[in-house]
């Protein structure tokens, strides 16, 4: 599967750092209407700009795939501006007002593209609309397309084990181990993927397995706020485990992950 335009174009967007730099200037000369939508503000440039780049991927490929990266992009900054419009500015209050507007816009169009696409076969949107507005019969197509090559996709796995995680655990491992082995070396991995696995097998009473999941997200993800050294080593010396092989179990996995060669292991 080829990476996506708006893939290429939010790279792009991110070498040049969050502040809309040269090449993406050079985009919104071409399209100022797209690049205007919302008033400017210091607050999340970066989820404005994957709006931008978002909008532009649809003007010039207007597919399903595309009205849903439209949709995730929307809803990324609709969260960061409704976050950013509950700061006060003593000197400046106009820039909550403005916050306020950009997030009625960014409502405003996710309603009219949820609206666009409610009939859509598409699975991410059937996904999406059993989400997000617990519609019944896009969960049922979707789940008509399991086993099919519409879902043999790492975002697809993942979507089907949140539905079959509280009531299949066995399924739900082999979905989410499946979204891992189709995971492409240019896409980052879902990390809910790793904590998913950590707390299935946490539930199961083999904690061998959760911690070599719980260091596989901490190898990949230093950063991860759910996760801390404090943590770990709690639940290491709560199981009393071997940390020195199960590290080495954990830093195998995620190089197969990333050079793509995971394959399911037995469970």
């Amino acid at each position: 599967m080829q990476t996506s335009l708006f893939t290429l174009i939010f790279i792009l967007i991110l070498l040049s750092g969050c502040d809309s730099g040269p090449s993406f200037a050079q985009l919104c000369e071409e399209n100022p209407k797209i690049c205007g939508e919302f008033h400017e503000d210091s607050w999340c440039k970066r989820e404005r700009i994957a709006v931008g780049a978002a909008n532009i991927e649809h003007k010039l490929k207007a597919g399903d795939l595309e009205k849903f990266n439209q949709l995730i992009a929307y809803e990324n900054y609709n969260k960061c501006v409704t976050h950013a419009s509950k700061i006060e500015h003593i000197k400046l209050k106009e820039k909550k007002t403005r916050r306020i507007e950009n997030m009625m816009a960014a409502r405003q169009r996710i309603e009219e593209i949820a609206e666009e696409t409610i009939n859509s076969e598409h699975p991410r949107l059937l996904y999406f609309h059993w989400t997000r507005y617990l519609n019944e019969q896009s969960l049922e197509k979707f789940l008509s397309l399991e086993g099919t090559s519409a879902l043999e996709t790492t975002e697809s796995q993942y979507e089907l084990a949140t539905y079959y995680i509280k009531i299949d655990q066995a399924k739900t491992l082999q979905l989410l181990f499946r979204a891992l082995e189709l995971n492409k070396e240019e896409n980052d991995i879902n990390v809910e993927i790793f904590k998913s696995l950590s707390s299935i097998f946490a539930d199961k009473k083999q904690p061998k397995q959760s911690y070599i999941w719980l260091r596989v997200l901490q190898l990949y993800m230093p950063d991860d706020p759910s996760l801390s050294d404090v943590t770990l080593n709690n639940y290491v010396k709560l199981n009393n485990l071997d940390v020195n092989f199960l590290d080495k179990v954990a830093e195998t996995t995620l190089d197969k992950i990333l050079s793509t060669t995971f394959t399911t292991p037995q469970f």
